[in-house]
């Protein structure tokens, strides 16, 4: 059984994880500006394999409400096209030769409360899974309570740092969706 600071190190990391994914599906949110990272995980059906977008061509900004996706392969110009009208970004994309041009509409109010219940539902989320963490690391430490002869106050002093960890965590979650609405709903 792995020492009980081992444990709080890779409970941690964990809840970084939850964290960093968060982030990651946050910039797949659009606001009304336009950004790379909100079009550059989109999965595109190339030769029989859902490929992300970043790997079939090069994604830009040139202006506050235009992306451009220079597609490499000719023959993958179709299948981004048709994997940017599946996705529920609500984009128009408008092809000239391999380069790709979407324009970004500006957002509704409607669309922007939907945007931000999302953000909401993928804070949630990420609040889960770190909670799941400290559930698991909180077994492992009961376990190792019984296994290794941990004192009881040794044990109850990791699952207050743990449940601080936790607390720290779950906050940074929070400001991340707070931030995020933020954008969202600045007009």
């Amino acid at each position: 059984m792995a020492d009980p600071e081992e444990l709080l190190l890779e409970a941690s990391d964990r809840m970084d994880g939850a964290l960093q994914a968060l982030r990651r599906e946050l910039n797949g949110i659009r606001t009304g500006r336009a950004h790379p990272s909100l079009i550059e995980t989109l999965q595109v059906e190339y030769y029989g394999t859902p490929t992300p977008l970043n790997q079939l061509g090069s994604i830009h900004a040139p202006e506050a409400r235009l992306l451009t996706v220079q597609v490499w392969d000719r023959s993958a110009v179709s299948s981004v096209e048709k994997a940017i009208r599946q996705s529920d970004l609500g984009l128009n994309p408008a092809t000239e030769g391999q380069v790709i041009r979407l324009p970004i509409p500006a957002l509704t109010e409607q669309r922007r409360k939907e945007m931000v219940k999302q953000v909401h539902t993928k804070a949630e989320d990420a609040r889960v899974a770190i909670r799941n963490v400290r559930r698991q690391t909180m077994d492992q430490l009961r376990k190792a309570e019984k296994e290794e002869g941990l004192s009881k106050d040794e044990t109850k002093r990791h699952e207050e740092e743990l449940q601080k960890l936790t607390d720290q965590h779950v906050g940074r979650v929070d400001d991340e969706m707070k931030r995020k609405e933020a954008d969202l709903l600045e007009v």
